[in-house]
């Protein structure tokens, strides 16, 4: 028999029915002094249209409980009280995220819509995330997403309760943080004259101008924003690699005379910055600005995909390596990523990189490395005592297709399923006790080249990502009947509300298609 509670996701560490409902009313409270209590009545007053002020005859109550673990919360829910305990401000927001989710799809609406009694079924819900890294990379290089887009989403994680937003900041072809040290790499690497559509190798070039960037301001706002939502927001300034829209900006940056503009292809670009003592106290400089904006205790420095031919065939380069005593290019790579590490450890910082600077030499004390070529990165890293978050992407990376339909949009990359999504184990089987310790959790990835607007980007995540929130938070025990019926009958109608354009589990609308467009399936 199906329990009332059995409509949640991500799926709680336990719940336990009881008889009865608590109704919401005229009469209703909602007390606390909690930021979750406000949330939740400005979310809930807009889908119900009641007012649960602090003064009733049923109530609500929120309060922290040192007895629960961190991120944890308690629900007990009775005909006449709800009382929520948390173990602290974020398990408290998890809870309200919980209730609004009991109350049905018409709770997720932004205005009164639902006939009849507004209700809670009563019993008890325990429950904590599995992992304390439940991660979600946005790219917003490739394609930029307004601010008020950005926001939507962070929404939408939430929702999922994942609590970190890897926020992709620059690539080669755009910079989108306002550096005020350094005017240009907004004025002129936050845009390129057109764009590739469809893969890079079998794409056709289109001549609309694309670029945006945010200010400061602006990322103080979404860190805010961000922040009383439970999400840490983690930039990443990629380096020494994928780095063509800074060296379009200054040119003093590049190993080559070559004039460049910022990027229209994508892949793997052969134009890496150089490692002239003036080049590591550009990006220092850049770094101490985002330290600023960003409160977040972990910066991405990147460090993936670096050609290293133009630091074969520089003077600067070779009189570099045999100034610090290397022999390989590869060594000078693993050079640069240490000396923006260091600057960022002296503000207290410390970095998470591609699984690549791990092979560069030996890691920075306290880095942590993303696992994203595959599994083994991490599971070395791990066994060596380093902090892991698993992000292979033969498994979590959701602009990769969805189906070999035929009309499936863009395809590209391996065929992760909505199946295949939720069958993924972030621990990776044989790792060893001590090892499993420092895998931080895990994070999927959209990266946006060829998902060039919001509602691309809801087919290229939904459902998958909601797959991906379950595998993250709840225990590593699975039902994936269970999951599709939940998705299905309750969550798929709170995206809907939400007004969440997925991709149907059937297959594409015929609007959500790209005739012609081509891709490279792997």
């Amino acid at each position: 028999m199906l329990s009332p509670f059995d409509i949640l996701l991500p799926r709680p560490v336990e719940a336990v029915a009881t008889q009865g409902v608590f109704p919401l009313d005229r009469a209703t409270a909602l007390t606390g002094s909690l930021p979750a209590v406000e949330w939740l009545r400005t979310e809930l007053r807009a889908a119900t249209g009641l007012a649960l002020t602090e003064s009733g005859s049923a109530v609500i109550t929120f309060s922290l409980d040192a007895s629960i673990p961190a991120e944890g919360y308690r629900l007990e829910i009775t005909p006449t009280a709800v009382r929520v305990g948390a173990g602290d401000e974020a398990g408290a927001f998890y809870a309200a995220q919980s209730l609004r989710q009991l109350l049905g799809p018409a709770a997720f609406r932004r205005s009164p819509i639902h006939s009849g009694q507004w209700t809670l079924p009563c019993g008890t819900v325990l429950d904590r995330p599995r992992f304390g890294w439940r991660g979600c990379l946005l790219d917003v290089a490739r394609h930029f997403l307004p601010k008020s887009d950005v926001f939507r989403f962070l929404d939408l994680m939430a929702a999922h309760k994942l609590n970190v937003l890897h926020l992709h900041l620059t690539d080669d072809q755009g910079w989108r943080m306002e550096i005020e040290r350094y005017p240009r790499l907004t004025s002129v690497g936050a845009w390129r004259e057109r764009s590739t559509v469809g893969h890079g190798s079998v794409g056709a070039l289109d001549d609309r101008p694309h670029g945006g960037y945010y200010t400061k301001d602006d990322l103080r706002e979404i860190v805010a924003y961000a922040g009383a939502r439970g999400i840490t927001v983690v930039p990443e300034i990629d380096v020494p690699g994928h780095t063509q829209a800074a060296i379009a900006a200054y040119p003093e940056l590049g190993n080559t005379d070559a004039e460049l503009g910022v990027w229209t292809g994508w892949g793997i670009n052969p134009n890496v910055i150089n490692v002239s003592d003036e080049t590591v106290k550009f990006f220092r400089a850049v770094f101490d600005e985002v330290v600023e904006v960003f409160p977040a205790e972990v910066i991405c420095v990147g460090g993936d995909e670096v050609p290293l031919v133009q630091w074969r065939e520089s003077p600067q380069a070779q009189a570099r390596m045999a100034e610090q005593g290397l022999t390989t290019e590869a060594q000078l790579h693993g050079w640069f990523i240490r000396q923006m590490a260091v600057h960022l450890a002296d503000r207290g910082r410390r970095i998470i990189g591609w699984d690549e600077i791990a092979e560069v030499g030996d890691l920075p004390p306290g880095a942590i490395v993303a696992s994203w070529r595959g599994e083994q990165a991490g599971v070395d890293a791990a066994r060596a005592g380093h902090q892991v978050v698993m992000c292979p992407e033969q498994h979590v990376y959701l602009d990769h297709r969805q189906a070999d339909h035929p009309d499936e949009p863009i395809p590209v990359g391996y065929l992760r399923t909505l199946a295949d999504v939720y069958a993924y184990e972030p621990v990776p089987a044989g790792l060893g006790a001590e090892a499993v310790t420092q895998v931080l959790g895990a994070q999927a990835q959209l990266w946006t080249e060829h998902l060039d607007t919001p509602r691309r980007l809801d087919y290229a995540a939904f459902p998958r990502l909601s797959a991906f929130a379950e595998v993250v938070w709840s225990p590593a025990e699975r039902d994936p009947e269970a999951f599709l019926r939940r998705l299905t009958d309750h969550h798929l109608p709170r995206l809907d509300a939400l007004g969440v354009e997925y991709r149907p589990l059937v297959g594409p609308h015929p609007w959500q298609t790209r005739p012609g467009v081509p891709g490279l399936p792997r």
